[in-house]
């Protein structure tokens, strides 16, 4: 039997207020060639299927054209589905009946019987094909009871023991059931939870799941009988403990700039005559994202370059020149003009260093208002004083239109540290 495993999509998420549909629709059409190209059996998700737990609709019609794609083309025969900590428990599970009815199985919330996050995979005769545990994203309510005055020390360890229980007992009843059936059929378990040892990215946007607790949990929680885990949080592709069978498949699509120079995947896994066989496959690049640094001189060069190739980059730059131009955005929106390039994102570090070094001993950002960052920004540009009051006025509008915004400002310091 062939299973596909991946995870991670967060269908709906944007990068810096751009949508990013059109990336989304192009996986997901990718992946249902591969799953008809590659004759994979089951289809495993492990978690993160949205970026939110209220789902735009556009980010709820690339999900269900996709499962009605693949369940009505059967281009596998099975689907299984769990959830991940941005997903909402309730939403994955309300058309749960009527997802099975297309052997697409979801588990959405954590049970206190463990038969029920027990999936069994059924060939056309009704013979037992695999069994899998598939647990969902475990939340704090659902692992440990919480008591007054608890230490973060015993936080972390009722979670922990909480997790291992949960796993130890779901993968009991998928044993039983394996018993009761006699059949040696393989045992897949899914998860989503941070390892101890997972590696992240700058910007990869992994929250970890428990607060006030890391509750990283170590290979040992796994039960020895699961012959392929299947996990997902964490966005870059790894083993846990550098066991080949205990994997997290990754993000299919870069979720931030960190990770524009990562390698995507998913992985096929094959059990044939007792063997077991875990194979990744690379998924295409379908927006380029990259990161530029530099001087102001380097980083339009690199511009230029780009532009010259007829690069559709979505761009985060960083300037770090030891000089501070009057008009950044200006000058890179003037360099990339007529090109297919988008600047997502610019961070000018001088002029926050040069904020940050006008801070007396006893100071920090936090403790500055609005007007007084402002000052600083007009030091640390050395703005001559005839021109100050007209900036000071400018700004002084632009703060006021802030604060008269719909949006609420979670403290009055938020702002300035926003707009360097």
């Amino acid at each position: 039997m062939k299973f596909l495993h991946t995870s991670d999509w967060h269908l709906g998420r944007t990068l810096y207020g751009r949508n990013r549909h059109s990336e989304f629709s192009a996986f997901l059409d990718w992946l249902a060639e591969l799953i008809e190209s590659e004759h994979v059996d089951a289809l495993l998700v492990a978690g993160d299927l949205f970026d939110s737990s209220v789902p735009s609709s556009r980010a709820q019609e690339l999900y269900y054209g996709f499962l009605h794609k693949v369940a009505s083309s059967k281009l596998c025969r099975h689907v299984v589905i769990t959830s991940g900590n941005h997903d909402s428990p309730s939403f994955l599970n309300a058309p749960k009946a009527l997802l099975s009815a297309l052997d697409v199985h979801v588990v959405g919330s954590a049970s206190d019987e463990p038969t029920d996050e027990v999936v069994e995979l059924r060939d056309s005769r009704g013979g037992l094909e695999a069994v899998v545990c598939a647990v969902p994203h475990l939340r704090d309510r659902d692992i440990r009871s919480v008591e007054a005055g608890e230490s973060v020390e015993e936080k972390s360890r009722k979670l922990l023991e909480g997790i291992e229980r949960h796993y130890r007992e779901v993968c009991q009843a998928g044993d039983a059931l394996r018993l009761r059936e006699g059949s040696a059929v393989p045992m897949v378990a899914m998860g989503h939870l941070f390892t101890a040892g997972g590696k992240t990215v700058d910007g990869d946007g992994v929250r970890e799941l428990y607060v006030g607790s890391p509750a990283h949990v170590s290979r040992s929680i796994f039960p020895a009988s699961i012959d392929y885990l299947a996990l997902g949080h964490l966005h870059v592709p790894q083993r846990v403990g550098g066991e080949e069978h205990l994997r997290y498949s990754g993000s299919p699509l870069p979720m931030g700039f960190g990770e524009a120079r990562q390698q995507k995947e998913v992985l096929l896994v094959d059990f044939t005559d007792g063997e077991r066989r875990v194979h990744a496959v690379t998924v295409p690049l379908f927006q380029q994202l990259e990161r530029l640094s530099g001087t102001l001189e380097s980083i339009i060069s690199r511009l230029f370059q780009l532009k010259a190739e007829g690069s559709s980059a979505w761009l985060e730059i960083e300037y770090t020149g030891a000089e501070l131009p009057g008009d950044l955005k200006g000058l890179l929106e003037e360099a990339i003009k007529g090109s297919l390039l988008e600047i997502r994102r610019i961070k000018n570090n001088r002029l926050a260093t040069l904020v940050l070094q006008q801070l007396s001993e006893h100071e920090s950002l936090d403790e500055l208002g609005e007007s007084d960052v402002f000052e600083r920004c007009l030091n640390a540009a050395n703005v001559p004083e005839a021109q100050r009051p007209a900036l000071v006025q400018a700004y002084q509008e632009i703060v006021l239109s802030m604060h008269e915004d719909d949006e609420p400002l979670e403290a009055s310091t938020s702002r300035p540290k926003q707009l360097l």
